[in-house]
This record gives C-alpha cells, structure tokens and sequence, in this order.
C-alpha cells in the first residue's frame, strides 16, 4: 500500500491523521477500587490512608458497572427486568483507576500529551504522585503536557484517576426557584455529563463513572500543528471554489525567522487540485487558495457527498516533515434561513440552504445508542444503517445526549447526511453564574474546534427545549428565555471565535423576541416539536399544526414479542395486567420508563399506547400478538401520516420533518422504530417507502379530493408512471404518468373522496425507474383490525421481516 492510499484509508476511521506524532494507547487493562464515598471525599493518594476498598479488573474505555458485572460482582443483566434499580446503590460510590505505563522514546525539547478522551465526570489525575488535573465534564476531551513529569525514556510511571459520585457532587449546588419543574432532574443541573443518564422517558436512570472512552500518550515535536479549520469561502458561478485554511502550531522562539514552512494542498482522487506554501513565523496563519471545477458536497439525493484529501504539512528549511495532518475536506456552503416567527397567516421561513439550494429535510433524532455510553461504538454501525436504510438526508443530535465522536461525523461525511447538533443541554433552566457560564464555554471551544472540520454539520443549537422550559414552572412568573446567558450570549461568542461560518439557533424550538410578544402562541413558531396530547394522530393538534419545520415528533409502537421476552422475566410478558386489579405489572412500568422504582404505579405511558391502539381499531386487544400488531401498526401509519404530512407539502409551505427516534438505547417500549435489539418496528418498513427521494403519495381530502402528489429531492427532473387502486374492490382510481421538476413537487391530480373504509394501493415508477408501492388508509376511525390487516396484506407491501 502506497503512503498516499494509507494515508485515505486511516482517514476512514477518523477526521484526522497525523504522520509525525508517536500515539501510544493506554487502553485495556486497568486496577479499579471502589468504596463508599464518605462525607470528604478522597481526591488524591495521600487521603487513602484508612479506606476500605474493593479490587476488580477494569476496562478502558468502560464503564464501572460493566467491569463489576465483568468480575462477578453484580450478578445480573441490567438490561433485563427490572434489574436496572438494582445499581442504584453504586451512585454513591467513589473509582480510582489505576496503571502503570513506560515512558515511549522521545527527543529532548519534545511535548508528550496525556489525553482523556473521555472522563465521567468528576475527577482528580495522578502522574508519578502529582496532581496534573481535576476535570469536571464527561463530554469533551481533556489533554494535559506531562512530559516534565515522566520518567526516563523506559522508566516506569503510575497514573491514577479518582472520581467521585455524580450524584453526591450534583446535591450540593445550590438551584434557583425553578429548577423543581425542570424535565431534567435537579441534581444533574450543575453537572456537566449527559443529562439523559439521571433519568430521562427514553432511558433508565444510570449515573455511571468511568473512562468511557480512550486514554492515549501522544510524543510531538515542539513544532506541531495544534488545530486547524478549512472552510469553503465562495462557490462561484464558474464552478471554482475559494477555500480558507485557518491553523495553529505551537512555535518555540528558536524556530522562529523563517524556520519552518507550511505546505498545504487538496487532493481528489489523488490528484492533486490546489496547493501553496508559506514561512511560518506566528503561531496562527490563514491562507487562501482557489480550486478549479471543484466537486461540492451535497445532502443525499441532492448528489454526490464529494470529499477532498486536505493536507497539511509543517517542514524545516531541509524538507524535513515537523507534523503532518490530512483531514477530509467537503466543499459546501450551508446555511439556515429562518424567520422569528410566522406572520398571522402563516407565512415564515425555516429551511437549509446548501450551495444555494433549498433543502427539504428528512430524517430523524439521533439518541443514545446506550445507557453505557463506553459501548457506543458497537452500535455505531448498525445504528447508522438504519438512518441510510430510511434515506435520511438529516440527523439531529438530541441535545440529551453526549456529543458523539470523529467515526460518526465521518460517516455523516460520506453518507451525505446532515446533522444538526443540538449542544448537550436539554429540558432546564440551567444555571446563569460566571463561574457555570466559564465552564461552558470551554465545552463549547472543546467540541466546536474538534468537529468544525466535517462537511455533514449543519447547524450548531444551544439547547433542546429550554427556552420552552422556562414556562414548565409557572406561566405567570416564568423566566425569559431572552436573558438566557447560555444559548444569548456565551454560546454565540465561543461559536464567533471558533466556527462563525455556521448558523446558530438558540434553542429548539427558538422562542425568539417577536415570539415571546405574541404571549407564547404555538401557532407562530416557525419551528417546533409536535408532541402535545399524543392522541390519535390526525387530530387537529397534528393535522392542524402551523409549524414549518418539526424537529420532534413521534409515536409509541411496541417492540416485538421476540425483543419482550429477551427484555422481560418469563412471567412478566403475558399477561401484562393483573386481571383483576387492571394494573400494569412491574416490568412494564421500568420498560415504560419508570425512573425510580419508589415512584409506585405509573402506567401513564402504557395507557396512552393502549389507548392509541384503541382510538385506531376501536379495541383493546387481550392477546399478546394481536395486541404487538396493533400498536405496531398504530405507529407505523401515524408516522409515516407525520411524514407525509409535510412531505406532500414540500415548500409549500412545509420545510423538514425529524421523527423520533432512529433506535432504542435500551430494552423499552418506546417511540422508536428499531428496538435495542435490532429488530424493526412496522414503523422502519413505512418510513422506508415514504422516504425515497422520489416519493408519490396521499394526503388527507381537500375540497372533495385526495391530492396524488409526487416529490422530488433530488437536482435533475423525474417522469415515470403512477397507478392508484382501491383494494377492496379492486378498481383502478387513476393510471397515468407524472412529471416533476428538479427540487419540485407535483399535485398529479385529485382522487375522488370516498365514503366508508378502505386503503388505496399507489404503485409507481421511482427516480430510476425501479418499481415502488406506498398506501393510503382512508376513511374515519375507528378501523377493524382483521380488516385492516387484510387490506395490507394486500398490498404486498413488507412490513416486518
């Protein structure tokens, strides 16, 4: 393998790749003790004298439950049952981590870097017995200069982490009056670590600690590239591009006056495009160049994702190579368009623009792929071929959530897939002090300078509802989202110092201003997230909402009974009431989710999926598998009405639709329409035929008719043939063919409404003239079930494996 190919193929695995740097991994085996956190916590080794500690083998990147399952001290499966409160008791505990590492090979005047990838949370680092850190954020990487206190190139070293409990460290910050109501709970306010693992309706409560993710040595030059930024400039009407690089190097006084050069180039398929040199005599440059007939980067189904080699190397006055760093570079512009709010009579905007084109976005949220985040990457695969199975053009990173590393971007990258990237604050009216509003912006530095560089980010959001939380309190002395210090101010200037070439929003939904002064009125926000009374799904709520843009919306649908039976002790499945008592039992209530055990009976969410169910088929099935069918087939429809809904009104005046949620990061009944397990929910096979880039589809009776509409998501015109058919009797409604502009939407004509129950049957030719079905259930509810099943098993539609 050629230097060049090698060089594309590690790129594969991560943003950046560095060919001067000397990595050693610290991963794998590490000594973990752990004891009851006292009043005083222990925060170094001097303080050990007189605890009482147990010993087990850890992991690194891992998670501390995970290491104790590993030794045989918790002997059960938490995902099982409702096993999960059972872990409770380790909140309160305190982690150290323990190894011994040798020193690598390194010249004199060489920095060597201890980096954290990832630390939860609240933690104290020992080298050789001194202090080099106290980090106090899961969600961002901490990096620390150690080679002062290393020992000889060979030598032996010790490295300790202690950590202290979340939980305990969050109960001492003092809150403000409304922090009773916030969704998140008060405890994990201050703390900064993802806020879904306290408990959230879409996970368990699971507080961890741990190394979560790699700990690495890295040897550099005194010379070394510290960060750097390419940005597209201009796209210009010739097809040439301007593009920027911005770069950091730490620059020692002696290699100073011309001593070292930049050179920098941009690659497609190994041919080189553009390139330049210059002297390096700051630690900070910019340089321009101009790249001939350049190959943009475009969302899914708008063309190809084109990514460019982009290399940068720093060399003395001989050509030796100081550091060298090649990242994938996509030429685009992206932008949002956006106003504060809708005029009386809808009219607004709230749409991405990429490279000057409008882009209609769908897509999902991306969750947690686990409660132990230490195991995110075995999912990241599978995960991910969900979103690209359903076409997705867009993902919102929910802002619950950790950030996720370089290996999902990157696919993101090469995917075509935008993301819109929600910072990780979320359902809170969160803490407005100096001393909270520094800890943020380092955060925000942190992960906006790792991850500026990739082509798929979109969008930079300060929250996910906080702005809505301000009135969760109380509606008459509720707190102005505008003197949020957070999302008004610290979050746009540490984004003006470190990615100004990205929109930002606020919050979602934005409660701008102008918002605010028409009293709160849903019916002007351009943007929202349509979840309301979870009825049936065609109620006015959903029907008649006014937003441009949903960012969430969502439907339960159970998993199916082969998941509920890996999820669920054997005598739990069935039947899941008491018969006599009409109560839900115990599993059913955590899988639901029930945060804490000591809350009792809460069978709100279970009810509100039965009564989904009921409101669509009019019953409330006994059995088990009818029962799965039903409400399966109840999210599914709803869903994909969701995204018809705004799909069929493609820029008329509707913008994007990101359902919820691509995957369960744990064994629940949930919104999801794929389980922890990997098993498909109806929901997957609906969204999947709604979700292509040429789509023909139904929507509700206008003035007597169904409008037949055909979309186009893609930058070239689409004809092909379309055939609607009642299934019950067999007759053909319209056959015909249809035409529809680059980017455009066609109403093909209006099919006659009809009384009574039924489903149609649309079968058309696709963007390439392959054969596609979609449906439509028309008729009022309730519908019968058997009936129903009937109809689609008609359709030959597939809808579960």
């Amino acid at each position: 393998m050629n230097t060049f190919r090698a060089i594309v193929t590690l790129a594969a695995l991560s943003l950046s790749v560095s060919l001067s740097a000397q990595t050693t991994s610290l991963d794998g085996k590490w000594t973990l003790d752990y004891w009851e956190q006292g009043k005083q916590p222990v925060r170094g080794p001097r303080q050990m004298e007189g605890i009482s500690y147990k010993t087990v083998t850890a992991t690194v990147p891992g998670n501390v439950e995970l290491d104790l399952i590993a030794a045989g001290v918790i002997g059960f499966k938490p995902e099982t049952d409702s096993n999960v409160y059972l872990l409770r008791e380790y909140e309160g505990y305190q982690w150290r981590y323990s190894r011994h590492f040798a020193t690598p090979a390194h010249e004199d005047g060489d920095d060597v870097y201890l980096t954290f990838g990832g630390v939860d949370c609240y933690a104290d680092i020992y080298l050789n017995g001194k202090l080099i850190g106290s980090p106090e954020n899961m969600l961002i990487e901490h990096r620390y200069e150690v080679s002062s206190l290393l020992a000889p190139a060979g030598g032996d070293n010790t490295l300790e982490v202690y950590l202290r409990s979340s939980v305990a460290e969050g109960r001492k910050a003092i809150l403000n009056p409304f922090s009773h109501r916030n969704f998140a709970r008060p405890e994990s306010i201050r703390a900064r670590r993802a806020p879904h693992t306290y408990g959230w309706d879409i996970l368990p409560r699971l507080v961890s600690a741990g190394l979560w993710r790699s700990v690495t040595l890295e040897v550099k030059h005194p010379v070394h590239i510290e960060n750097l930024y390419w940005i597209t400039e201009t796209i210009k009407d010739d097809n040439s591009a301007d593009v920027c690089l911005d770069f950091m190097v730490t620059l020692p006084a002696r290699w100073a006056d011309g001593k070292v050069y930049a050179e920098y180039s941009l690659s497609l398929d190994g041919e080189e495009k553009a390139s330049g040199r210059t002297f390096v005599n700051d630690h900070y440059r910019r340089v321009r160049m101009n790249v001939k007939d350049a190959r943009l980067w475009w969302p899914r189904g708008y063309g190809d994702p084109t990514l460019y080699d982009a290399s940068l190397r720093l060399v003395d006055r001989n050509g030796n190579i100081l550091d060298s760093k090649t990242v994938r570079f996509g030429i685009r512009t992206v932008s949002l368009k956006m106003t504060p709010v809708l005029t009386k009579d809808g009219k607004g905007d709230f749409r991405f623009i990429v490279n000057g084109e409008p882009i209609f976005a769908r897509g999902s949220n991306w969750t947690p792929m686990d409660a132990f985040h230490s195991r995110d990457p075995q999912h990241l695969e599978s995960a991910f071929k969900i979103a690209t199975d359903l076409n997705c053009n867009m993902l919102r990173c929910w802002g619950g959530n950790v950030y996720e590393d370089h290996p999902f971007y990157d696919l993101c990258d090469e995917n075509g897939i935008l993301v819109w990237q929600d910072f990780s604050f979320a359902c809170a009216l969160y803490p407005q002090d100096d001393e909270y509003q520094k800890a943020v912006r380092e955060e925000i530095l942190s992960v906006v300078t790792k991850l500026r560089g990739h082509a798929s980010i979109a969008l930079w959001s300060g929250n996910n509802e906080n702005d809505a939380s301000c009135r969760w309190a109380s509606e008459k002395f509720c707190f102005d989202p505008g003197s949020d210090r957070i999302s008004r101010i610290t979050i746009p200037s540490a984004l003006n110092d470190s990615d100004p070439y990205r929109s930002y929003l606020p919050s979602s939904p934005y409660y701008s201003p102008e918002f605010v002064a028409t009293g709160y009125k849903q019916e002007y926000l351009p943007e929202n997230h349509l979840w309301g009374p979870r009825g049936y799904y065609k109620d006015p709520f959903y029907s008649k909402a006014s937003c441009l843009f949903a960012s969430e919306t969502g439907y339960h649908g159970m998993p199916s009974r082969e998941s509920l039976e890996k999820m669920f002790s054997p005598g739990s499945v069935y039947p899941w009431t008491d018969p006599e008592k009409h109560t839900w039992n115990e599993d059913w209530l955590t899988k639901a989710v029930r945060v804490f055990r000591e809350e009792g009976y809460t069978p709100d969410r279970n009810n509100l999926m039965m009564n989904q169910v009921r409101l669509l088929f009019g019953e409330e099935p006994t059995d088990l598998n009818r029962f799965i069918f039903a409400s399966q087939t109840v999210q599914a429809e709803a869903m994909k009405y969701f995204v018809e809904r705004f799909r069929g009104y493609k820029f008329a005046p509707r913008t994007g639709l990101l359902w919820w949620n691509i995957r369960d990061g744990w064994p629940l009944i949930s919104d999801a329409v794929v389980d922890w397990y990997n098993n498909p929910k109806m929901a997957f096979w609906f969204i999947k035929n709604v979700q292509h880039n040429v789509c023909v589809m139904i929507n509700d009776a206008e003035a007597g008719g169904y409008p037949l509409t055909v979309v186009n998501d893609t930058r070239k015109a689409v004809s092909g043939k379309v055939e609607v058919k009642d299934l019950d009797s067999g007759k053909t409604l319209y056959k015909g063919k249809y035409e529809v502009e680059p980017n455009g939407r066609t109403v093909i004509t209006h099919i006659p409404e009809r009384s009574g129950q039924g489903m149609f049957l649309i079968s058309y030719t696709g963007e390439n003239g392959e054969n596609l079905r979609n449906h439509y259930l028309y008729g009022k509810n309730p519908f019968n079930l058997d009936q129903y099943r009937r109809w689609l098993e008609k359709t030959g539609i597939k809808y579960t494996e």
